[in-house]
């Protein structure tokens, strides 16, 4: 019987090489920071969304997949940075960094706003191919991201769940994190059937999810 949500295993060498082109070979620029719908840019590029909670590891993520150090800024005060923020991948793709979520220091109207952003943006967006979900490997899923997976069901927007952190994880906790990590994604019928392992940090995973994204046209 094949496993439910089996680790995503790692590209060949074309593979591999077509998706490091894409994003080391192209530029990657930021392009805007977006507060409301009206601020979109035309949906004229395949797009990826990046979600996570705050301190996941979402912006290191993304600088370790474009090779650009700088290029995402991390908050450490969740609710702190309520943009939607775009990123041109050459000329075909958008990266999207949506804002951390977890929200114990932001103020009720602050929330508001942004929950319903992201509503509008997720049920809206014609262009958006997947949208990632980032979960601490060390912690598994918890409420917060249990809540945005199932805005994501409601959404119709298929999502792929991406453990980070997976450096900071012992071998003896693994297998138990997963399991837990895989019930949960069980219940979610918008929820893509693998799950990448990363680390920014060592560079774990990071050319199987350039392969993933590259794959996404």
């Amino acid at each position: 019987m094949q496993l439910a949500f089996p680790v995503a295993e790692e590209p060949d060498d074309a593979a591999r090489e077509a998706a490091r082109k894409l994003f080391v070979g192209h530029e990657v620029d930021f392009l805007k920071g977006v507060v409301g719908m009206d601020g979109l840019p035309p949906d004229d590029r395949a797009e990826v969304c990046f979600a996570g909670r705050s301190n996941v590891g979402k912006s290191s993520l993304i600088n370790a997949l474009t090779g650009r150090k700088g290029l995402a800024r991390a908050s450490n005060t969740p609710g702190r940075t309520q943009e939607i923020n775009y990123f041109t991948l050459g000329a075909d793709h958008y990266l999207v960094d949506l804002p951390g979520y977890g929200f114990a220091n932001a103020p009720v109207d602050v929330v508001a706003r942004w929950q319903a952003l992201l509503k509008s943006y997720l049920s809206g967006r014609v262009s958006l191919r997947r949208a990632f979900v980032l979960i601490d490997f060390r912690h598994g899923i918890k409420p917060v991201d249990d809540e945005i997976m199932t805005l994501l069901d409601r959404s119709a927007v298929t999502f792929q769940a991406v453990l980070t952190k997976a450096d900071k994880v012992k071998d003896k906790d693994k297998d138990r994190i997963l399991a837990q990590v895989r019930q949960g994604l069980s219940k979610h019928p918008a929820a893509y059937p693998e799950i990448v392992l990363t680390s920014s940090e060592k560079g774990d995973g990071i050319a199987t999810l350039r392969a993933i994204i590259a794959g996404l046209s």
